[in-house]
């Protein structure tokens, strides 16, 4: 049964070898270093490690610290070792997906990971429950933030909305001139590549100076 060992240190400043020591103590033939932050997605080796196991072969890995940065992630990981009929192995923890109860524990660290997920799905409910209560513009804020380039897309796009807010503006009071711009989109030929212009609900107002001016005051036939 080959061992294929995996050593992982978070900066290029730490060493790998007393791990390649262990590992190669532990009879591993193949041992691959890489140096990535345990937080980093980003793990070029240990993705060729996965390619490189077959059938039989047994990935070992000092502590499983060193391999998976949760134990979602670590989960993953052995699912993709056990559809290729490998194995996992960690040197300091009890984990040998091998023995009959190395398969156990991994059972139990497979419910464990379930029991995290239900709880921080629990604890975002909870928290969202309490931002909303609290302050209900912030989730707004926070979903407007975490729109990439929305401000650039609003700046580039500019000329084709902003000439109808100065056109509008000030005798038409904002919510209307927002319900205008953000209204179903006029048919466009499949031909034309053009994208529609993004929303700019309640921005231009505060990002556009051109288009500020006094508010205009409700008439009742238009509330």
């Amino acid at each position: 049964m080959p061992l294929i060992g995996y050593a992982r240190v978070s900066t290029e400043d730490q060493t790998p070898l007393p791990q390649s020591e262990a590992l190669q103590s532990a009879g591993c033939a193949e041992i691959f270093e890489e140096h990535a932050s345990g937080g980093n997605r980003a793990r070029p080796v240990l993705a060729r490690v996965l390619e490189r196991i077959g059938k039989g072969d047994t990935l070992v890995v000092v502590r499983i610290d060193r391999l998976a940065r949760s134990l979602s992630h670590l989960l993953e990981v052995i699912e993709r070792l056990e559809a290729k009929g490998a194995f996992f192995r960690s040197l300091q923890d009890p984990i040998d997906t091998a023995s009959p109860q190395g398969k156990f524990r991994l059972q139990v660290l497979d419910a464990a990971a379930e029991f995290e997920r239900a709880l921080i799905r629990e604890r975002t409910k909870a928290g969202l429950v309490s931002a909303r209560a609290k302050d209900p513009a912030a989730l707004r804020k926070v979903r407007l933030a975490r729109q990439d380039g929305y401000m650039e897309r609003l700046d580039e796009t500019a000329q084709d909305w902003v000439p109808h807010v100065r056109r509008l503006r000030p005798d038409i009071a904002w919510e209307d001139v927002l319900r205008i711009i953000n209204g179903p989109p006029a048919p466009r030929s499949p031909l034309d590549p053009k994208p529609p212009a993004p929303r700019c609900e309640g921005l231009c107002q505060r990002r556009f100076p051109a288009c500020r001016g006094a508010s205009a005051r409700r008439t009742p036939r238009n509330r």
